[in-house]
């Protein structure tokens, strides 16, 4: 495809607003300076100073940047063509921009944006996950309602496995597993046997007895190799919570609640993330997973890329492209296809862009709750514990995250993860035992719980 063609018949350049300036917000901003057809001028923080500050370190002239702490001062800084640093959505969201960018990671800040972009009708790219995980296609619903756009964004695996996956289906292809690799790769020096991962490192690690799959029994190897690095995290919440964007996007489903998530070689990925019978995992086919890249210092990294393995149907095809490089299983019965990145803000733009030009969204027509992301204790959690969400993966202490079917919001429902993020249980919760609502002291009037309850009503017929 000509991106120039299929962007032609824009008129004028998209105008955005940037919620939220961390690490995505802020590859967003930079990028956009350099896209012919978008502009953003616009960045929304919890200070206005650290909006501007984010503006400032996008490139733009200090000069020109504006805080702005009245609504009347906002407009005044569009009409003068500058920038707009704000501390409140509802300060700015009567400007004529077209496309709200909700990158803040916070549930419920985010669920407080989503609504004042329904209410503007503004469209709305959501970067925030958490959020998505929780309401995502109830948000979509409701904004269509006003012949709004909500849309996941290129950049984020999310938005790119779902754009693999359904070219694989348009393609024809029979899709046994599809994925991502996780954040941070494994990275193992064989001369020194030390091993790094999130700059987090071991010594004396012992992998090299373990190093290539050769005629070894996968499941073998793969518990060998967790063993070898059991000081290491193996099981991240962002990475449940993105394939279940993914599953309540594509029908794709986890293979396990709590996925498999091997220690794996990028060789190695279509013969691991396979049925039994072909030597893999897997019990079924149209499984989600995400893989931890286990790679030397020299040799590339899958950079938190997407796959799908797909079944080789066509046995002479599939020899000709694996003398071309391709990578196949080691009994030829599936193949790998990827895409080795995610550029974050970097590539947001085309999801930006498909919104208000084609107004089309990259969750495609049949995003509905088919899994929820639910919060399973993983230490004995006392009555009155908080269940306090943070730190750069906005994780809870003593708590994890697995799938389950999605169900409307019971007392005796397990609860969300992200909607049970920061709140205080009202009853003791045993190490293995899912958190119910009931266990929680809930901000009912929240735009997240409201948020929920209509998405429980609109494709469950549920109200509570």
């Amino acid at each position: 495809m000509n991106y120039h063609d299929y962007y032609a018949k824009a008129d004028r350049p998209v105008e955005t607003c940037v919620v939220g300036t961390g690490g995505f917000g802020q590859s967003f901003l930079a990028q956009a300076q350099r896209v012919p057809l978008m502009n953003a001028r616009i960045a929304v923080d919890l200070t206005a100073e650290s909006a501007a500050t984010g503006l400032k370190a996008a490139g733009m002239d200090p000069r020109r940047i504006r805080i702005c702490e009245s609504a009347r001062d906002a407009r005044a800084a569009w009409g003068s063509g500058d920038f707009i640093a704000a501390t409140d959505l509802a300060l700015v969201s009567d400007l004529p921009f077209d496309v709200i960018v909700e990158a803040t990671g916070r549930p419920m800040a985010a669920a407080h944006h989503a609504l004042i972009a329904v209410e503007a009708e503004k469209h709305l790219a959501l970067v925030t996950k958490e959020l998505d995980s929780v309401v995502g296609p109830g948000l979509k619903a409701l904004a269509a309602e006003s012949g709004r756009i909500v849309t996941t964004v290129d950049g984020d695996q999310p938005s790119l496995l779902i754009g693999l996956a359904t070219w694989a289906e348009v393609m024809g292809f029979h899709i046994v597993a599809a994925g991502k690799s996780s954040e941070y790769d494994f990275v193992f020096d064989p001369s020194s046997r030390r091993l790094v991962s999130n700059e987090r490192s071991a010594e004396n690690v012992d992998l090299e007895g373990h190093w290539t799959l050769g005629d070894r029994d996968v499941s073998e190897i793969l518990a060998a190799r967790d063993k070898a690095i059991a000081g290491f995290p193996q099981r991240a919440v962002p990475d449940l919570c993105e394939l279940m964007v993914v599953a309540n996007a594509t029908g794709l489903q986890p293979d396990r609640f709590d996925l498999h998530a091997p220690v794996a070689r990028i060789s190695e990925v279509p013969t691991i993330f396979s049925q039994g019978h072909d030597g893999g995992i897997l019990t079924g086919d149209r499984r989600l997973d995400v893989f931890h890249c286990l790679r030397k210092p020299d040799e590339i990294s899958f950079a938190g890329g997407v796959f799908v393995v797909i079944r080789c149907d066509d046995a002479k095809s599939w020899d000709m492209l694996a003398q071309k490089g391709h990578i196949v299983s080691r009994t030829a019965s599936t193949a790998m296809v990827f895409l080795p990145r995610h550029l974050l803000g970097l590539e947001a733009a085309t999801s930006v862009l498909d919104a208000a030009i084609h107004r089309t969204s990259g969750y495609g027509s049949d995003y509905r709750p088919r899994y929820d992301l639910i919060a399973v204790a993983t230490e004995d959690l006392p009555a009155g514990t908080v269940l306090s969400m943070g730190g750069h993966h906005h994780t809870i202490s003593g708590v994890t995250a697995e799938f389950r079917p999605a169900v409307p919001l019971t007392a005796n429902a397990p609860a969300p993860f992200y909607l049970a993020a920061d709140c205080r249980l009202t009853v003791p919760v045993v190490k293995g035992q899912e958190i119910r609502m009931s266990d929680l002291e809930l901000q009912d009037a929240s735009a997240l719980m409201r948020l929920r309850r209509e998405q429980d009503a609109r494709f469950f017929g549920h109200r509570s």
